[in-house]
């Protein structure tokens, strides 16, 4: 079989397996979401923390939730990677620098998973477990809960109310992504992936060498890092190293788990605002990025011009034998069109046009399908978006869902998709500006420059993957994108809680004759207009900078 079948099968069976989970996991995401039953551990753990489960909150309240939950979550990783060297299963690892450890912590909270260090020498078995995994399980949760509550301003009349935090965040984390969790870790681990609680363990090679082997619970990390999208590696090496994906089928699995609850959501929204017809239009602009995005990934890398690339069938410096080139591509495209990170190849030896499509993906605001909750509420403000541009065209007020969408949601949703590229273009603006930062390139030229947009784009999108080339591990570099990261994911979370909270107020208007189908193909080619004019082409100078400038030269 040519690698480029398999690829194709690889590409059929995971668009197979999303679509068999669409109805089923978005329905049971939507019922945890809207059930006012509580599990009796849920009431345990409500009354130990003095919440009361059935009283919902403010959308201002709801963000404090959100805010400082997340800043606890920070101090708290923050003083156990300063500690860890003190700590059980340190594997005696010391502590990071404070620099460094901040960034860390701030990656980890904030869905980013962004790492300046190698994992493998950097962090001991206690952090990994206590500290990075729990983030894994909590950011994520985070995410769906704010998108819960974007739907639930949609859903609800004359109310200032747009759910509870802690009962979304608690009912997310024990009965979505840990039973999950639990068992696709089983199957990793039947297939390869490594988990125990072994150090580094010397053993003699095939040419009579000393090479030291880390070992470590690492298909229970691996697991969560994919569903939660979340993307930090055990390992140096992240999705390409054998002892976080196996073989072909891990790899395959791993894909499917980045992107099964992203795809399903819009399944959930369709079913909370009671018109399924509107999530089929959201997964459908979303799957259209998608497919095109992997396509296109796995084209640019499949050329065969130059000697080298001919002799080996495609671009294969920077990838893993063992996947080849369709399976690169379609896990490169997967991770950067989520906010996973992960990555089983190194997106810094793609050709020009493929790293710069990952790079794009990101800059769309990784919202096909995004990252869990946050790629669905990304989506939902284009969405609003394109209504109102729709509304313009024809002179009447625009509505969605019965809402209509006035100065002020507009103002929030502007302020929203305004939020990223600000932050990836000064800071790759200031970074460049700087002799001191340009020296950490490894490449000079475009490619140096994508090394540093690159790293400025994952960091604002909270992506978190990089282009290896350059070294980040400066006191500048680790605050500067920690702050990228922070501002990154918590500026669009008020603004999407705040238009939550205008739209619950409101009361909702029938449809006319005059109001625009949000179900239709119409609004799906709209929506994907919106994307990539209002969004994409925010970035063009910038690519034209960098990996456009490379691939033409």
């Amino acid at each position: 079989m040519s690698s480029t079948l398999a690829g194709w099968l690889q590409a059929l069976a995971l668009v197979g397996a999303l679509a068999l989970c669409y109805r089923p996991l978005g329905d049971y995401i939507a019922k945890l979401l809207t059930s006012a039953k509580h599990l009796r551990v849920e009431r345990g753990l409500y009354k130990l923390v003095g919440v009361d489960g059935d009283a919902d909150q403010r959308w201002p309240v709801y963000l404090r939730s959100v805010l400082a939950f997340s800043a606890l979550s920070i101090l708290f990783l923050y003083g156990l990677i300063r500690l860890q060297g003190h700590l059980l299963l340190s594997l005696g690892v010391p502590e990071m620098e404070p620099h460094q450890a901040w960034n860390t912590a701030i990656s980890f909270t904030t869905n980013t998973n962004w790492q300046s260090y190698s994992g493998e020498s950097a962090m001991g078995h206690l952090v990994q477990m206590a500290g990075l995994a729990v983030q894994n399980f909590v950011s994520a949760a985070v995410g769906i809960a704010i998108v819960a509550a974007l739907i639930r301003g949609f859903t609800r009349n004359r109310t200032d109310r747009v759910g509870n935090f802690w009962v979304d965040l608690t009912r997310i984390c024990l009965r979505l992504l840990l039973p999950i969790s639990i068992v696709f870790a089983l199957v990793l681990v039947a297939n390869g992936v490594v988990q125990n609680f072994h150090g580094f363990h010397d053993i003699v090679t095939l040419g009579g060498d000393t090479q030291s082997i880390p070992g470590g619970p690492v298909a229970s990390q691996e697991v969560i890092k994919e569903l939660g999208t979340n993307g930090g590696g055990f390992f140096n090496a992240n999705s390409a190293h054998p002892f976080e994906n196996s073989t072909g089928f891990t790899n395959w699995l791993e894909i499917f788990l980045l992107l099964v609850i992203s795809f399903s959501l819009p399944r959930t929204f369709g079913k909370m605002v009671g018109d399924n017809r509107q999530g089929y239009a959201i997964v459908a602009v979303m799957g259209l990025f998608w497919v095109a995005s992997a396509a296109l990934i796995t084209f640019a890398e499949s050329q065969h011009s130059g000697t080298a690339l001919q002799a080996a069938g495609g671009a294969m410096e920077g990838k893993e034998q063992r996947f080849g080139i369709a399976a690169s591509g379609l896990f490169a495209a997967s991770t950067t069109l989520t906010s996973t990170g992960a990555v089983n190849s190194f997106h810094d030896s793609f050709t020009p046009f493929g790293g710069g499509l990952t790079i794009f993906n990101m800059m769309l605001g990784e919202i096909a399908p995004g990252g869990t909750g946050s790629g669905l509420y990304g989506m939902l403000i284009l969405a609003i978006v394109a209504v109102f541009v729709a509304g313009l065209m024809v002179g009447r007020t625009p509505e969605y869902l019965g809402k209509k969408l006035g100065g002020r949601e507009m103002k929030f949703a502007s302020l929203y998709i305004l939020t990223t590229p600000a932050l990836v273009l000064i800071g790759t603006g200031v970074a460049m500006a700087l002799p001191g930062e340009r020296a950490g390139m490894l490449n000079s030229g475009p490619h140096g420059f994508s090394e540093v947009l690159y790293a400025f784009t994952s960091a604002s999108n909270n992506n978190g993957s990089a282009f290896a080339g350059i070294t980040v591990n400066t006191p500048w570099y680790d605050t500067a994108l920690g702050l990228c990261m922070v501002l990154g994911r918590f500026l669009p979370m008020v603004f999407v809680l705040a238009l939550a909270g205008s739209l619950a107020q409101q009361q909702p208007v029938p449809a006319t004759p005059g109001t625009l189908p949000t179900h239709k193909p119409l609004f799906v080619g709209l929506l994907s207009g919106v994307v990539l004019i209002v969004v994409g082409l925010t970035y063009f100078p910038a690519l034209a900078l960098g990996p456009i400038a490379e691939g033409l030269h």
